[in-house]
């Protein structure tokens, strides 16, 4: 019998790098330290033989990285697939979203909460063997403060944008930037314009090495080989990025002087493989590992595979239909004076009609009959957090049940009528609409669930022109940069451990607000969230967070679709690989075959 694990709610705080919600769920030691039995073709450890040293773990990945693997640039999860193994923030996280030492040993608050200060580990090397030390630390965080960062591309603002002195080193105004302090080599201290309640979520970055990087200026660093070539990315992980073949594999080699110990393996090589093959490639033994995202058609087929363990738990990620509601010049997407209104979309009557006409809950299906694309394991979401999050609580927000007559009489009432009367509705001023929709490749589900929109939305006689899919990385940075044409686009975020704050991804100034939403109230109640007299008490953020998802969902910026499960699959002889509610990546040293 398969181990399949079940995953719960748990009151609590729970954090996240861009943004999101508490929620526990097992954390499993795969295969042999489950606790729920054993693979029918594998036994446990003992019946398979003894733990062996080396080796290699090939893992799938269904679209190929950017190529930026450097933690204060990079965009795309597929290049954090590689960056989480190979660097390492002053914290992690456990299991229940408590932050535990990683870099650093510990770390106190100042008596008022505004200053926070760390204690970092002294047995730690970059992998070309350099100390790894404060000035590390105090380099990646004054990086990100930079003039020249956002220009190059940052979007991490967040980061430090609540630390003293940032508007005045960011503006070039000062020559130095107050918010973080080396007090000795092993030790930083950083200083908040007001308390934070975010304080260690937003210090949770994985650091560059400054030896490496400081002669280089900032506007340069995305594009210079120590941000993209392998041999030339340092970290201080478990492993380190060999060498890759662009868009088709990614080895990464062990690190022999890791602090927590060398790891058993010899490498990691991430494979880009398509999402309809990766099953049978771990049938066959070319793959070992498909970490997270097994096509759900594919799970109930696999998990009768012998020699082949499962593990599902709901995802921190939801997939979403962006609506582009302003365009712009690609140089100054957080400069709202230079958004022009797209007004195709500029109606929420519109958008709210698009709501009710998507048939979500189709796309996700029944468990108990295992039907649409996902076969029933997921959820439809209406705000953008996972119902896990402590931050949401679905039952107070009145949201879209699929309705596509209710979506015509929204229509009609806002004055979108087919006047020529080819079966598709004009817009109120009587001017042709249709409405182009992106999407990329890599994505099984999302690749399907295209041309369902279309046709739920021509229904409702809504045109929609389907463009020819990209492969991910030209698709995101067609979203990134406001291409003109895109209307309706297809993304997903996949969240990691931090704060419920969805400020970074939905504030009109964020950097990740690719919708380019400019609504007041939304800034308002997003600030009102951390402030920090009241931002202590979860209660009140709570009551905050329930606000802000009543107006995003009134107001529709984006349509959440689904929040799917992650399915685990790998060959039962590999032992070692913790999965928590939030990652996989943890202690790769770990990672170990057996006979």
């Amino acid at each position: 019998m398969k181990n399949k694990h079940s995953w719960y709610v748990i009151s609590g705080a729970l954090s996240l790098g861009l943004i999101l919600g508490a929620c526990s769920g097992d954390t499993v030691d795969s295969p042999s330290d489950t606790g729920g039995g054993t693979s029918d073709g594998g036994g446990d450890s003992a019946e398979q033989g003894g733990p062996v040293e080396g080796g290699n773990v090939n893992l799938a990945m269904f679209s190929p990285p950017e190529n930026l693997f450097n933690p204060i640039f990079y965009t795309a999860l597929y290049d954090a697939h590689i960056l989480d193994i190979t660097h390492e923030g002053l914290v992690s996280q456990d299991n229940e979203f408590g932050f535990i030492p990683k870099l650093a040993e510990d770390w106190e608050f100042s008596e008022d909460n505004t200053e926070l200060t760390y204690n970092l580990r002294q047995d730690v090397k970059w992998h070309d063997g350099e100390d790894f030390n404060a000035d590390d630390v105090v380099f990646t965080f004054t990086s990100l403060a930079d003039p020249d960062y956002i220009t190059a591309g940052g979007v991490r603002v967040e980061y430090v944008d609540s630390l003293v002195g940032y508007e005045e080193y960011s503006s070039g105004e000062a020559d130095e930037f107050e918010g973080i302090e080396k007090v000795d080599d092993y030790t930083v201290t950083f200083k908040f314009k007001e308390a934070s309640v975010k304080a260690l979520a937003d210090t949770s970055l994985a650091i560059i090495p400054e030896h490496v990087f400081a002669d280089i200026p900032v506007a340069e660093i995305p594009e210079v080989a120590e941000s993209r070539d392998g041999g030339a990315v340092i970290g201080t992980g478990a492993f380190k990025l060999k060498e890759y073949m662009e868009g088709e594999q990614y080895i990464l080699e062990a690190n022999e002087d890791y602090y927590a110990g060398a790891p058993h393996l010899d490498t990691i090589t991430w494979k880009i493989v398509g999402q309809s093959v990766a099953a049978g490639m771990l049938e066959n033994g070319e793959l070992d590992y498909i970490p997270r995202d097994l096509a759900p058609q594919d799970a109930a087929t696999i998990e009768d595979i012998d020699g082949v363990e499962i593990f599902e738990q709901a995802q921190l990620g939801y997939q979403y239909m962006g609506f582009k509601l302003h365009h712009g010049p690609d140089d100054s997407l957080t400069d709202k004076s230079t958004w022009e209104v797209n007004e195709k979309l500029d109606s929420k009557e519109l958008r709210q009609a698009i709501a009710y006409a998507f048939n979500r809950q189709g796309i996700v299906g029944d468990p108990e009959k295992a039907n649409g694309l996902l076969g029933g394991r997921g959820s439809v979401l209406d705000a953008p957090f996972p119902e896990a999050s402590w931050a949401y609580n679905p039952d107070a927000i009145e949201g879209y049940e699929y309705d596509p007559e209710k979506a015509k009489e929204v229509l009609d009432a806002a004055g979108y009528e087919d006047t020529n009367g080819d079966g598709f509705r004009e817009d109120p001023d009587g001017n042709e609409l249709v409405l182009n929709l992106d999407y990329p490749v890599g994505n099984e589900t999302r690749e399907k669930m295209a041309p369902i929109i279309q046709q739920d939305l021509e229904e409702v006689g809504l045109k929609v022109d389907l463009k020819t899919p990209r492969e991910a990385p030209a698709h995101f940075e067609l979203v990134e940069k406001n291409n003109n044409e895109v209307d309706l686009y297809l993304a997903g975020w996949s969240l990691s451990s931090g704060d419920p704050d969805p400020a970074s991804l939905y504030k009109s100034t964020a950097p990740y607000n690719y919708p380019r939403w400019d609504n007041e109230a939304s800034d308002q109640l997003l600030d009102d969230a951390v402030n920090p007299e009241f931002a202590f008490e979860q209660e009140y953020r709570q009551e905050k967070y329930v606000e802000w998802a009543q107006n995003f969902v009134d107001e529709l910026p984006v349509l959440p679709v689904y929040s799917e499960n992650e399915i685990h699959a790998w060959n039962s002889k590999l032992t070692g690989v913790t999965i928590k509610p939030f990652t996989f990546k943890d202690d790769t040293h770990l990672w170990q075959w057996t006979e």
